[in-house]
């Protein structure tokens, strides 16, 4: 059995999909890609057991029939390999793989592709679809805030709930949250989910900034998603997440409104000198002058800048770890920013002067003590 197929064409579909490989897996054919062809399609497959990919393109091929092949040195060869026809041979008793190309043959051995993890179905599953530019964004706008504490499950994913108002992506790490939401998105049927970080960084790989229709479907135990030529399946976190809408402050009669690059470049030079540990910087506004500043006492280092802006309230001196609100103005795509504060204890609201057109981007960044 064989496939024809372009050197070029092959390594670029396999490269969709590697991403949810790992090495040093337990069981070792989740190192291999399942290649299976079918009316001379050829749908290759990765997966981790949490996150499954998979991608279908056209080669030549007589027969349909399945198998696994290690991915790692077939990626490697291709890499290799200059723009050419590459033939796959494969022996369906032994499983052996051979390349071979117009310059010599490759040999590797495979595994029986009945062998391979099966992929989730698509079961009771409520479906939307949307424009890949709201995914895309919903993703880069809050997989920043997901946290990596492993004893707080419900906090390694972004949630995302639909509703007959919109969609909304919500992030925290109970430092910082970020809440993206499209009143364009709507579902008649309520639903919510949580999607852990891994997939997402794989989603965000393979889904466009664009206007081309992506689908996203999902049902009590999984998430799936038709981008293009590519099918994401992934495994639910199946925790509670928190209600976020308890720690957001309703009344924040302080308002900040300033450039987002000039209070950009400002933390980038002042976190410099910050402490490494806490990362804290410290905002003090008197009337239309912010003043921005950072210290470390063990090394005598700070460093101090002023800027103007708008100023509606009393004066405040309040303190943020500089990391995050680095991470989250970089997010925000506006010129201008409004920062929203009550006193120095509680959490700072973040969100662009002007929203965009049928979205509403709001961030939340909890005070640090400032120590002098």
């Amino acid at each position: 059995m064989k496939l024809i197929v372009s050197s070029s064409t092959l390594l670029k579909n396999l490269q969709k999909v590697s991403g949810v490989i790992s090495s040093n897996t337990v069981l070792p054919i989740l190192e291999d890609f399942l290649f299976d062809i079918k009316s001379s399609v050829l749908t290759v497959s990765a997966t981790d057991l949490e996150t499954s990919i998979s991608t279908n393109f056209e080669v030549q091929a007589a027969e349909d029939f399945k198998i696994a092949i290690p991915a790692k040195i077939l990626v490697n060869i291709l890499k290799e390999l200059p723009e050419q026809p590459v033939t796959i041979t494969f022996d369906e008793l032994s499983f052996a793989v051979e390349l071979t190309t117009d310059n010599g043959k490759y040999k590797l051995s495979g595994e029986n592709g009945e062998d391979f993890p099966k992929i989730p179905l698509e079961e009771d599953v409520q479906v939307i679809k949307m424009p890949a530019s709201i995914l895309f964004n919903g993703i880069s706008k809050t997989i920043f805030a997901v946290s990596n504490d492993e004893l707080r499950p419900a906090m390694n994913g972004v949630f995302i709930q639909l509703n007959e108002s919109g969609m909304t992506f919500v992030a925290t790490d109970a430092h910082k949250l970020v809440r993206f939401s499209r009143n364009d998105i709507q579902s008649e049927t309520p639903g919510s989910f949580i999607i852990p970080k891994k997939a997402l960084n794989q989603l965000k790989s393979i889904v466009p900034n664009n206007d081309s229709e992506v689908s996203m479907s999902f049902n009590k135990d999984n998430v799936f998603f038709h981008v293009a030529n590519v099918y994401l399946v992934c495994r639910l976190i199946d925790q509670r997440f928190p209600d976020y809408n308890n720690v957001i402050p309703k009344e924040n009669p302080n308002l900040l409104v300033i450039s987002r690059e000039d209070l950009l470049g400002t933390l980038k030079r002042t976190a410099i000198f910050s402490n490494k540990t806490t990362n804290q910087v410290v905002l003090k506004i008197v009337g239309n002058t912010l003043a921005v500043s950072a210290q470390d006492l063990d090394f005598s280092n700070e460093a101090s800048e002023q800027l103007s802006c708008e100023y509606t309230g009393e004066d405040l001196e309040i303190g943020f770890n500089s990391k995050f609100l680095i991470e989250m103005l970089n997010t925000i795509s506006d010129q201008e920013i409004r920062i929203e504060l009550s006193t120095p204890t509680r959490a700072g609201i973040l969100k662009p002067q002007e929203q965009e057109d049928e979205q509403d981007l709001l961030m939340l960044v909890m005070p640090v003590m400032i120590t002098k």
